[in-house]
């Protein structure tokens, strides 16, 4: 590859907003675009109208723009197999590729690899048909986890505290499609307890480079009330993980699955992440993702000092054993904007106000914005912004994030007050 280099990042949330502001750093980076990007992303990239899941548009660009380098954000376009179309045609893309993306979009496939390589993780019972499943209920013990195989945008995983509602949840998934999408298969999976854990690390199919452990907080209110969102904020590191039990867990977890994937024709290379619960019996993987987590990753790029790009390319070309990586010092708390009703129905274009009284102390990652009428940013989302504080401690993180986030205003603005407020506080949650 060329020193400076032409970059495509593919998606528009805010997870690619701060890929594209590592990026941006990075003294390799040439010309930065984004397809489609957002309102924020457009501040630090070009922004495309190319839609993520255009894998033949996005193809056609990378192609026109002699992109030397794509990275993949969200986990849709993986699924649909970016990854193969491009190094089909030649280009250089970090991400897995589809049959290696089953890691994430395949529940069934990601427990089967668990049981084979002996990962720690809860009991679970896989089925092909509704009256099985509902029959089998009568064995388990609630609450319970129901689980849908494939892709369903955060809304593919209940947690039944009664029989009553984990049969109608598997009569939803498998014969009223409330989903949006046929449900053949399903697991019903042990309910674990404990601290949840989000741990990602590079990978290149032979080495593996744990990123800092993150956590987020899903619920959508104060004290983890009210139904699950796709994140209301996150903070890393978390002490909940030691270093030595992020190398036992890269040991133990991610080298075997890993070697696993590639001995089943899934050679997996780019972000793996692993959802942890920290049970009293050690740490059980939840979930796996084949890509970078969001809000975590807004949470943890911010605290690497080694340059993003150069990391990018290095696990593009198998090159990651030669790299290790530097962490500023400190801890980094991130706060969601949200629409007010999300994650039910809310409404947009919204004029966002305050984003210029937001300080150099704190950052701001675009979500769910575009350009309104006047070319300023509005609401374009359930997740409008993430705004993260950096400080040499969680607290004080939390303290320049949330002073950040009360300068910003539109219509309906949700948040949470207690991202990491436990765990600053000492409480360890």
């Amino acid at each position: 590859m060329t020193d400076k280099l032409r970059v495509l990042v593919i998606g528009g949330g805010a997870r690619e907003h701060a890929i594209c502001w590592a990026i941006a750093r990075s003294p390799r980076c040439g010309k930065l675009w984004c397809a489609p990007g957002n309102w924020g992303i457009g501040q630090v990239a070009e922004n495309l109208p190319v839609a993520a899941n255009d894998i033949d548009g996005l193809l056609a660009t990378a192609r026109k723009l002699r992109i030397d380098l794509t990275i993949v954000g969200p986990e849709g376009p993986l699924s649909l197999g970016v990854v193969d179309r491009f190094r089909e045609a030649g280009l250089a893309i970090v991400g897995p590729t589809a049959s290696a993306t089953r890691i994430e979009s395949s529940k069934w496939w990601a427990k089967e690899i668990m049981r084979e390589t002996g990962v720690p993780t809860g009991r679970a019972a896989r089925f092909m048909d509704a009256d099985a499943a509902i029959e089998y209920l009568s064995r388990v013990s609630f609450p319970t986890v129901i689980k849908a195989d494939g892709l369903a945008a955060g809304k593919g995983v209940v947690i039944a505290r009664t029989p009553d509602e984990a049969m109608a949840t598997i009569e939803d998934f498998m014969e009223r499609e409330t989903l949006g999408v046929p449900v053949r298969k399903l697991l019903i999976e042990e309910f674990l307890t404990g601290r949840e854990v989000s741990l990602l690390a590079l990978v290149d199919g032979e080495t593996v480079l744990p990123l800092l452990p993150a956590c987020d907080h899903k619920r959508v209110g104060d004290g983890d009330t009210g139904p699950n969102t796709g994140g209301m904020g996150a903070y890393a590191p978390t002490e909940r993980l030691s270093a030595a039990a992020i190398r036992d867990l890269t040991r133990r977890v991610f080298v075997p699955v890993m070697r696993r994937m590639a001995r089943k024709d899934a050679a997996f290379s780019g972000i793996l992440y692993a959802g942890l619960i920290l049970t009293e019996h050690g740490p059980k993987v939840i979930e796996f993702n084949a890509r970078f987590g969001d809000p975590e990753t807004q949470v943890v790029l911010p605290l690497l000092r080694s340059d993003l790009l150069e990391l990018f390319v290095a696990l593009n070309e198998r090159r990651l054993r030669e790299q290790t990586l530097e962490w500023e010092e400190g801890a980094a708390a991130g706060v969601v904007l949200a629409s007010g009703g999300y994650p039910g129905p809310y409404e947009t274009g919204l004029p966002i106000d305050g984003l210029d009284a937001v300080g150099d102390d704190a950052l701001v990652f675009h979500a769910g914005t575009r350009a309104g009428a006047d070319g300023g940013p509005v609401t374009a989302g359930g997740r409008v912004l993430t705004v993260v504080g950096r400080g040499p401690s969680l607290a004080a993180a939390r303290e320049r994030a949330y002073a950040a986030a009360d300068r910003i205003t539109f219509p309906g603005l949700h948040l949470r007050r207690d991202i990491g407020q436990a765990e600053a506080a000492g409480a360890g949650a």
